[in-house]
């Protein structure tokens, strides 16, 4: 692996900790220079744990590529990204809390030159880049508007890759369909493998900003209509996409949403 070499940063243990826990709650467990940011984790080691059973199936070589990271959290996957040689890497997050979660862990970890940006998904046009590697990960379904995601971020800053995941609930089967149906068609919908997007008006897990949950079919089904080819699943619920062709392109854009102006 050609990674980035980090330039580790000298930070005394105690006003480490403090700053950790001053940014605290962290949904990134990180070992920053042997202090955890989330000990008490409910998922352990996560991301970590996660990340290590997808891994090999992403190119181990990033020299020369850039990387956006959408809704970067603490930054792990950026800083996972740097470490295999990306030559520019943008974190974008519209909570600021999480941003600077991520500048202390980037820093600490020697990688302080991943960029990090206040910019909503809504907003990805303001950047006026296409990147060839974009991560979008546990992402969609914390969105009111999920479809309009995917469509943004194929319309304006997909170039190449897009490594995704979403919580997925219900049926894992997937049903073959066909290109069409009747308007007496209505058993289709019955199947529990037909493409079945869930709306959670209250809160799911204690978390209000759980929106929408995907079955299988349907988180496969809209990234296709997003315009992403899925190259291959490599874990549960993470798919490896390549951009490609939309469907229905020929009547025109998917996606046209005003931009507010470029990142902060």
């Amino acid at each position: 692996m050609n990674g980035a070499e980090p330039r580790l940063r000298t930070v005394p243990r105690s006003e480490l900790e403090e700053r950790i826990e001053a940014l605290g709650p962290w949904f990134h467990n990180m070992n920053l220079a042997g202090v955890w940011t989330a000990p008490d984790h409910f998922l352990g080691d996560y991301p970590a744990a996660k990340f290590k059973r997808f891994a090999p199936h992403l190119p181990e070589d990033l020299s020369g590529k850039s990387v956006l990271d959408i809704g970067c959290n603490a930054g792990f996957y950026a800083i996972e990204m740097k470490r295999r040689g990306a030559t520019r890497v943008l974190g974008i997050d519209s909570d600021e809390r999480y941003l600077a979660q991520a500048r202390l862990a980037s820093e600490t970890l020697g990688f302080d030159d991943i960029e990090f940006a206040r910019l909503d998904v809504y907003d990805v046009g303001a950047i006026g880049e296409r990147f060839d590697f974009v991560v979008f990960m546990g992402v969609l379904y914390h969105l009111r508007h999920p479809l309009l995601a995917l469509d943004l971020i194929r319309e304006h800053v997909a170039n190449d890759l897009l490594l995704f995941q979403s919580m997925q609930r219900g049926s894992k089967h997937v049903l073959p369909l066909e290109p069409d149906y009747k308007f007496e068609e209505s058993d289709i919908f019955f199947e529990t493998g037909f493409p079945k997007l869930h709306f959670i008006e209250h809160q799911y897990s204690h978390d209000w900003t759980n929106w929408w949950v995907p079955n299988r079919a349907c988180t496969e089904a809209m990234l296709r209509s997003a315009g992403f080819a899925i190259e291959k699943q490599i874990e549960e619920e993470v798919y490896l996409c390549r951009a490609g062709e939309r469907p229905f392109a020929k009547y025109g854009p998917a996606a046209v949403y005003p931009v507010k102006g470029a990142p902060e």
